[in-house]
């Protein structure tokens, strides 16, 4: 179906007007932050040193049970110390398609052992159930871990998020529609009031731009993400429905926290270009976007150790602590 066409546009009348109904809230300041339900039981500030030393305790627990019948894992990274620490949930990545919790681990130990809560959660993948069934279980997620973070020391009151690659698009949702009644559908019975606002999100090359990564797949003949694209997106015309370049584009009532975009100058899955874009966009609808190229880097470089992975961590870290502080 054409981008323009009237069953397209009707489907994004119909999409937004149920967006509408959750009454988002809009956030056009730079540094503005949202404010949580669970601030009051929360009333002093945790201090973090991105250049802090903590051992760090890893379990799992269960997190909830897909419509599928899978159960979905939570891995948490627990500093071990006084705390309450600060709080972040990671998003995996996977092209929606794939991989679980432990995409990020390297990522995650390396937040935890410099003194943040890290809690890593696996995702519905798109053969399971198509959008916005993985949006669904992160906004389900942010709650769940308002609700959860003080039993294992860390601090519910500004949560943060990290999403790698299919993961950052989620989180880049997430923190853009965090009261959709479509992504709010998980009820949380332990916690009713809770929502599912968080505080800064962290990305290393998010799917920005949905439909332009597409035509990227097209353009290099690459079948097997092409695939990808028509699992996830079903019907079709969501990949125009869940695109954050686009919703920006259309002026849609969003709200705009603090984001990082860490992004590889040589990945040809995420174009650079269509990343500088999408961040210029943010900037440009009121947002605070900061957006860093590694020279030399493609889609995944964190995989693999080495001096740009080593800055990644530490950009990340930097931006934790610039938003605890603000």
């Amino acid at each position: 179906m054409d981008r323009h066409s009237p069953g397209r546009r009707d489907f994004l009348k119909q999409m937004t007007a149920l967006g509408a109904a959750s009454l988002p809230v809009v956030v056009s300041a730079l540094g503005s932050r949202p404010v949580y339900s669970a601030d009051a039981a929360a009333g002093s500030k945790t201090a973090y040193d991105p250049a802090g030393k903590f051992e760090i305790k890893v379990s799992e627990v269960e997190f909830r049970r897909t419509k599928a019948g899978r159960m979905l894992m939570a891995r948490i990274y627990q500093p071990t110390g006084a705390g309450p620490f600060p709080t972040m949930l990671d998003l995996h990545g996977g092209a929606w398609n794939a991989k679980d919790r432990r995409a990020e681990e390297p990522m995650d130990r390396a937040l935890a052992a410099s003194g943040v809560l890290v809690v890593a959660i696996d995702m519905t993948l798109a053969p399971e159930a198509p959008y916005p069934a993985c949006v669904q279980d992160a906004n389900y997620g942010v709650r769940w871990l308002k609700s959860k973070a003080a039993s294992w020391n860390g601090d519910p009151s500004r949560i943060g998020v990290y999403g790698s690659s299919s993961g950052g698009h989620v989180a880049e949702l997430l923190g853009m529609r965090p009261r959709d009644a479509r992504y709010n559908a998980i009820p949380l019975a332990a916690a009713p009031n809770v929502d599912a606002t968080v505080a800064y999100i962290a990305t290393r090359s998010p799917i920005s731009n949905t439909y332009a990564r597409f035509q990227n797949a097209e353009e290099k003949k690459r079948d097997g993400m092409i695939k990808n694209n028509k699992t996830f997106f079903n019907p079709w015309e969501a990949i125009f429905e869940s695109n954050p370049q686009q919703i920006l584009e259309r002026h849609e009532k969003v709200t705009l926290v603090p984001l990082l975009i860490m992004q590889g100058a040589l990945d040809d899955n995420v174009l650079p270009a269509v990343q500088e874009k999408f961040a210029a966009t943010y900037k440009a609808a009121g947002g605070n976007c900061e957006f860093h190229v590694f020279e030399g880097c493609e889609h995944e470089w964190v995989a693999n150790e080495g001096p740009q992975t080593d800055r990644a961590r530490a950009m990340v870290k930097a931006f934790i602590a610039r938003q605890l502080k603000a």
